[in-house]
């Protein structure tokens, strides 16, 4: 195989994964349509504690001022038996009111931003855009701090690029290699 040969692989394999990269936005939401470019959410992480996260939640719903009436009893987006739905959808008001920092979504490092929309059944969480457009509501507190402590500002998000990145750079790397040796 040619030098050059290589190098057009190569180039469409970085375009390829920064393509990929780039789509990662466009995901279905829980009613079934595409997620509008630019939508993010406010979620708990997958792998954080139980007890963290009703840790973060007290607080969110508490001296955080997010509006939880929806994850009350009898709130459409109730569920007791689900603490990382119902963390999620406290985090996220809290997250749209207070700026939309990866600050005011860390919540002792048990959440992360999305571009996945937590929404399900007749629990819809608003995004990023309903905040830009005034559409969220609820009762902003006038306290600060962004939730308990925060010390970690690393991004998931920031993660997976270098990650692909990385490993588009090791695969150009190693084929430029094996063709010098030819």
């Amino acid at each position: 195989m040619a030098v050059t040969d290589l190098l057009v692989l190569c180039f469409f394999y970085a375009v390829t994964i920064f393509a990929s990269g780039k789509l990662a936005g466009a995901q279905k939401d829980g009613s079934g349509g595409a997620a509008a470019a630019g939508e993010l959410w406010c979620v708990a992480k997958n792998n954080a504690q139980d007890s963290v996260l009703q840790t973060a939640l007290d607080w969110a719903c508490g001296q955080g001022g997010a509006n939880c009436s929806p994850i009350q009893r009898g709130g459409p987006c109730y569920d007791a038996s689900d603490i990382q739905r119902t963390a999620s959808f406290a985090f996220n008001d809290y997250y749209l009111k207070h700026g939309m920092t990866e600050d005011s979504c860390n919540f002792s490092n048990s959440a992360d931003v999305t571009s996945l929309n937590p929404s399900y059944g007749s629990c819809k969480f608003p995004s990023s855009k309903s905040a830009i457009n005034g559409n969220v509501s609820g009762s902003v507190s006038s306290g600060g701090g962004s939730g308990p402590a925060v010390d970690d500002s690393s991004s998931s998000s920031y993660l997976v690029s270098a990650s692909r990145w990385m490993w588009s750079f090791i695969i150009i790397h190693t084929l430029f290699t094996i063709s010098r040796r030819r």
